[in-house]
């Protein structure tokens, strides 16, 4: 406020000005625009996952000038390689605008996120029924099973870790 109080009295004819002077004074850190370019060289490197190509990605796409949706479109799926599933899927059926693109992107990422996850576990598995009836058999005596393990729709899963889960 002290600096628009400061400016002489006609000084600034129109909002425009106002506005540049303003920018003038006050801003001093502009974004600098990317050239198309830098959207154009990216691709996903080795070991990284779709998540951090994708957030890189449209990091940049969003400090790009223009409109470029239909070249980022087709681009995104050039920077895969060439046996990722997500690239297999574009190629049989392309994304035809971003949220489209956005969306399928948005599967892949968490079939990935799932796929990480689980190579740190082993499958779970269902202990068999013991085939005389009640319980289920494994190296203990039928006897250190509570009676509601028999109740009908019961069941106990067994996971293994490769990790110890704290």
């Amino acid at each position: 406020m002290c600096w628009f109080d400061a400016l002489d009295e006609g000084s600034i004819r129109s909002f425009e000005e106002l506005a540049r002077a303003f920018d003038a004074r006050f801003i001093t850190c502009n974004r600098v625009p990317r050239p198309l370019e830098a959207l154009l060289s990216m691709a996903i490197r080795e070991g990284e996952i779709l998540k951090t190509y994708s957030d890189q990605y449209w990091e940049m796409y969003n400090e790009v000038d223009g409109d470029f949706e239909d070249v980022a479109v087709r681009t995104f799926k050039v920077g895969l390689p060439t046996k990722h599933d997500l690239k297999k899927s574009l190629i049989m059926k392309s994304a035809s605008n971003m949220r489209q693109l956005m969306d399928r992107l948005e599967k892949y990422k968490r079939l990935e996120g799932d796929q990480i996850q689980g190579k740190g576990k082993a499958k779970a598995f269902l202990k068999k029924k013991d085939p005389r009836g009640g319980g289920y058999h494994n190296d203990r005596p039928r006897k250190d099973f509570p009676s509601h393990l028999a109740s009908e729709g019961v069941h106990i899963i067994n996971s293994l870790f490769k990790e110890p889960v704290h």
